[in-house]
């Protein structure tokens, strides 16, 4: 038996070891995000549906009657992100004890359930009024599930895969320029990247093709991870 045969052999089995790790999912689910905001923005009335932050400003403009903007559209956003949230807490509570891998899997499978779901009501009615708000309702809902699961995995520097303003902030703050060693400023940077990447998929798939496909890419995208995550960062 090699020496490497020896090591793997006296190494216990870690229930979370397979598959591909915490942090490159949370990078993949940051992509998912953009995509999603460009959706939601672009294609259902200036709404966001992943980034809560801008939604609440949006929700401020309608409020006061800007032009463009809806306060049905994003209090619908709002009520059923905060709705996913509380059902990720829940499932948190009966299932976060367990291994991370299982808890995360059975969180991104929900997620691209959701997903799917929006991106086939997309593709049936992509005109009617119905159809806006039961995007806005099941994206807001699958990405309010997927941040409280994210919340509660703790991962260092990806505690969040929709608002970067923290993220920014830890960038600059904790670089060697801000008097720090910047150890997590790879994450964050590569956080920063995978946004605006899925903004710009996303922005300009809607623009050309409408908003089926960014929303089934999106679903995919989640059900692979789903298959593929680990519970290791």
């Amino acid at each position: 038996m090699s020496t490497a045969e020896e090591a793997s052999a006296k190494e216990p089995y870690d229930p979370e070891a397979r598959g591909l790790r915490l942090v490159f999912v949370l990078l993949a689910l940051t992509v998912v995000s953009g995509l999603i905001d460009a959706v939601s923005y672009l294609g259902l009335g200036r709404v966001f549906t992943a980034n809560m932050t801008g939604n609440v400003v949006v929700l401020g403009f309608a409020a006061a009657g800007a032009p463009g903007f809806s306060v049905r559209h994003t209090a619908t956003s709002l009520g059923f992100f905060l709705l996913g949230a509380a059902t990720g807490g829940q499932l948190a509570l009966r299932v976060g004890k367990g291994p991370r891998r299982t808890w995360t899997r059975l969180t991104l499978t929900a997620e691209a359930a959701l997903l799917a779901l929006s991106a086939a009501v997309a593709f049936a009615r992509p005109l009617a009024t119905g159809t806006v708000y039961a995007v806005i309702a099941l994206t807001a809902y699958a990405m309010g599930l997927r941040n409280a699961t994210i919340r509660k995995l703790g991962v260092a520097a990806l505690s969040t895969t929709t608002v970067l303003t923290m993220t920014l902030t830890g960038l600059a703050a904790e670089s060697r320029f801000g008097g720090a060693p910047g150890r997590r400023s790879p994450r964050r940077t590569a956080s920063v990247v995978a946004m605006l990447a899925g903004a710009f998929l996303g922005a300009w798939l809607v623009l050309h093709h409408g908003l089926g496909i960014p929303l089934l890419i999106a679903a995919l995208t989640s059900g692979v991870l789903a298959v593929v995550a680990s519970g290791r960062e």
